[in-house]
């Protein structure tokens, strides 16, 4: 059921998980590489990092946690020094899971009320809204690690599964 909370907490969990170990690959990117277009949609791993952080925290964080409507275009760098960017996207990953877990599930079965990124006002079922943001950051590491792959670095797997399968050994 999509408003289940605990459904949304194993995604949210899975954020983080697949944040962390991608970053921890991107380190041994080199900044030429990092920043290189590479034919992703907002140009290169750098930019395409940056959208999630924008995305994610600026944005979505916002709507969701803060009832707050930022106006921003999809590509306005937040960070463009690399290592503020992937430690900012380290931390915050965490944010969803903390607010999660205090939300009351009945607020998971109305809608967000928000403004998009251009200022249009929108009403969207929130609980499927909420999916969306987690589904957004997988989409966009499956890029990154597609453009990472094309340059000859080697990839973690991001696979939910693999996440399980590290939860049930421990």
């Amino acid at each position: 059921m999509i408003n289940s909370k605990e459904n949304l907490l194993l995604l949210a969990q899975y954020n983080v998980w697949a944040t962390q170990r991608l970053v921890e690959a991107l380190e041994s990117v080199s900044d030429q590489h990092f920043y290189q277009d590479t034919g992703l949609f907002f140009n290169s791993i750098f930019g395409t990092l940056n959208h999630l952080l924008l995305g994610e925290h600026r944005l979505w964080y916002a709507r969701f946690a803060l009832n707050q409507s930022p106006v921003s275009a999809l590509n306005q760098i937040v960070h463009s020094d690399r290592n503020l960017l992937l430690n900012d996207l380290r931390q915050k990953s965490n944010h969803w899971m903390i607010w999660l877990n205090q939300l009351d599930q009945s607020v998971l079965q109305g809608n967000l009320n928000y403004k998009t990124a251009l200022g249009q006002a929108m009403c969207l079922p929130f609980a499927a809204t909420l999916l969306h943001v987690f589904n957004h950051g997988t989409h966009h590491r499956g890029q990154i690690t597609a453009a990472m792959t094309a340059l000859g670095y080697g990839c973690p797997e991001l696979d939910l599964v693999y996440m399980l399968v590290e939860l049930q050994a421990e």
